[in-house]
């Protein structure tokens, strides 16, 4: 198994976690971005630079990831490739995205953009709270503890 992280939007803590995590259960781990990114020295941690541009990165992920590996990534659309090749996606704030849930998302995601193109401000995710970083290390700690 292999972890990827969509890195440009990924909060610097929960890369943190993940980077923790790659050397204590010594996983790959891939960070994707269309800017430099640095991590800890590491045998388990590569980062992949990608030119920029809409999608780059997240096209990048889906065409080097394999069934059975874990996405980090809060954007939906790619959460549902990764869900379409039997991969994993978690989300930053803990939540895992599902052939139950995706759906859902999808279309919630679809009409909140909509009415974004209409002029209506619809907000933005709240800032990330000590409990969204606890959600996302328990939820990546019971799912590396089931891949043991």
């Amino acid at each position: 198994m292999h972890i990827w992280v969509d890195a440009d939007a990924c909060p610097k803590v929960i890369k943190d976690i993940l980077f923790r995590a790659a050397q204590r259960v010594q996983l790959p781990t891939t960070l994707v971005a269309n800017q430099f990114l640095q991590t800890p020295p590491s045998k388990f941690l590569k980062t992949v630079q990608v030119a920029s541009g809409f999608d780059v990165a997240d096209n990048y992920i889906v065409q080097h990831m394999e069934a059975g590996d874990l996405v980090i990534t809060a954007d939906i659309p790619l959460a549902a490739e990764v869900i379409e090749k039997d991969g994993h996606a978690l989300n930053p704030r803990g939540t895992f995205y599902t052939k139950n849930n995706i759906k859902e998302r999808l279309a919630v995601r679809d009409l909140m953009d909509g009415l974004r193109s209409t002029g209506i401000h619809t907000g933005g995710p709240n800032t990330m709270s000590q409990s969204d970083r606890q959600a996302f290390a328990n939820q990546l700690d019971r799912f590396l503890a089931k891949q043991a």
